[in-house]
């Protein structure tokens, strides 16, 4: 049975790890923390949502983000400090906006595929992660994003997508604890939202219970194809190991770059941050005006889940800025006062604030591929839409493996 090695333990690695195991592998999963899920994984916007399958690349959004670089509280904000990787992207990212809809159609076809494939896994897996079928509603006080969302209403039912107009009075009926004042919505009901992390370490263990190696604590830090497998050699709590492997899977997030290189591909992931504050709903009063359904604040950049009846997720906004993991008061601070103007009712005294690095490519399409060597992959780049893409992704690059390997 052939040994593959996955690099990267989050949610993108753990759902390969159970792809490949199913199809018969031996798998050992890497990962430099002590438990799956640490990083990007750990506390994201909660939403499994084929309805937010824009992707970002768009005139606009590049002259959005000019004009607030000096706005330390803005949707997205770009660190001008020059680095050659930073612009080199960007410089792609602007290459890519004549794909926009062709690569929004993509992602949503693919993100309605992963559905299917979450549902298999969860089942399979028996993973319990605070899942709530209540579907997504957009909502809008801007014109020109209401206008815009009906464009992009048409790109996505191209994918494959339906979701429905709303007037006010049908915004508040769906979620009644909006206390705004709104021009309209869109409403997926086939959309729902989770725990990433419930779901992530869920799943590890299930594969463990299947024969899949965890080796965590553990910084690999060489590669080396021998024409036929990959050499790999890592640290663990200071003790040198290495083993050979007949193929190897990057997962790595934001590390899926320099990986890439030492095996010599060209994967140009950057990182991307996004912040997120859990808002624990310890009283009656917070609990009762915080929204059931999940919220999508097109303008803000801002989305929500419900995660179980005393935890209230609120993420968003997006930061150029290089690998800088700092949690910024001042970009925090649009979290909470985004609550306590559409929900003044929830009390944010206890908000436990996050950031995470997005894996993103330029072309803001997962990089699900072979590599130059035989038996090295990739399943890495999901930006905002890891968990959305991360099951449909772990079957296709499943998919290539098991067709290299029967070849």
């Amino acid at each position: 049975m052939a040994h593959f090695a996955i690099i990267g333990a989050g949610i993108t690695g753990v759902t390969t790890a159970w792809a490949l195991r199913q199809r018969g592998f031996d798998v050992t999963v890497f990962d430099r923390h002590r438990y799956a899920a640490m990083e990007t994984s750990f506390a994201n916007g909660g939403q499994l949502s084929a309805s937010n399958a824009e992707v970002w690349t768009r005139y606009k959004t590049i002259l959005k983000g000019l004009k607030w670089m000096f706005r330390s509280d803005s949707p997205l904000l770009l660190n001008p400090m020059p680095s050659w990787h930073k612009y080199s992207w960007l410089m792609e990212f602007a290459g890519n906006c004549g794909n926009y809809e062709k690569n929004t159609v993509k992602t949503t076809e693919l993100a309605i595929q992963s559905r299917h494939y979450m549902d298999e896994f969860a089942k399979e897996a028996g993973v319990s992660f605070d899942r709530s079928n209540c579907g997504i509603l957009h909502f809008y006080k801007d014109q020109a994003e209401f206008d815009h969302a009906h464009q992009v209403t048409e790109m996505l039912a191209k994918g494959g997508l339906e979701r429905r107009r709303l007037t006010p009075n049908e915004v508040y009926d769906i979620e009644p604890a909006i206390k705004s004042e709104v021009l309209g919505g869109y409403y997926t009901d086939s959309d729902f939202t989770g725990d990433i992390h419930k779901f992530a370490t869920s799943l590890a263990a299930a594969c463990a219970d299947a024969g899949v190696k965890f080796q965590m604590n553990s910084d690999v830090t060489s590669y080396h194809h021998d024409g036929q497998g990959v050499q790999l050699s890592w640290t663990e709590e200071g003790t040198n190991h290495d083993d050979r492997f007949d193929g190897v899977v990057v997962s790595a997030g934001i590390g899926s770059r320099d990986i890439a290189s030492a095996l010599g591909d060209r994967v140009n992931v950057y990182p991307v941050k996004g912040y997120s504050i859990t808002v624990m709903l310890n009283d009656k009063q917070s609990q009762e005006a915080a929204p059931e359904v999940s919220l999508l604040d097109d303008a803000a950049k801002i989305v929500t889940s419900r995660l179980g009846k005393d935890r209230f997720r609120v993420a968003g906004t997006a930061e150029i800025n290089g690998v800088n993991y700092d949690i910024r008061h001042d970009r925090v601070a649009p979290l909470t006062h985004w609550v306590a103007t559409n929900f003044p009712g929830v009390s944010t005294e206890h908000a436990v604030p996050w950031a995470g690095l997005r894996p993103m490519m330029p072309n803001m399409m997962p990089h699900i591929a072979k590599g130059r060597q035989k038996g090295v992959f990739y399943n890495t780049g999901h930006g905002h839409l890891g968990w959305t893409l991360s099951c449909v992704s772990a079957h296709m690059v499943g998919d290539l493996v098991l067709s290299q390997h029967n070849q």
